[in-house]
């Protein structure tokens, strides 16, 4: 079974940074591509970041020169590091594999507010 734990979110004011953290279990996570989502209050959710198994990123347009995805695979964890943040980048922020979309975890809220 599949575990996704994600970790790292927090309150920041507006241009501050944040590391989120995601932790899966239950899975070959090398196999895999990972990536983040986020939902905000009253929109759907939507991808913001993705890695690839050989390691190439790709990124929303919303996010793109300000969030970096990185993974390591020892440790099964993939990282988001937040830079720049804006307030529309207050969400809920989960991780999970795109081509398996294995049971979403409880998610890291991330607040930016001034």
């Amino acid at each position: 079974q599949v575990q996704l734990v994600e970790s790292g979110g927090g309150v920041v004011q507006p241009g501050g940074s944040l590391r989120l953290h995601c932790v899966a279990s239950g899975i070959s996570f090398s196999r895999e591509a990972w990536a983040w989502y986020r939902q905000a209050p009253g929109k759907q959710r939507e991808l913001v970041a993705r890695i690839s198994p050989s390691d190439n990123p790709s990124y929303a347009d919303s996010v793109k020169g300000r969030f970096t995805i990185s993974r390591d695979n020892a440790r099964s964890t993939v990282y988001l590091q937040m830079n720049s943040l804006k307030p529309e980048d207050t969400a809920i922020y989960y991780c999970n594999a795109p081509e398996l979309l294995a049971q979403w975890g409880q998610g890291t809220q991330v607040t930016v507010s001034s």
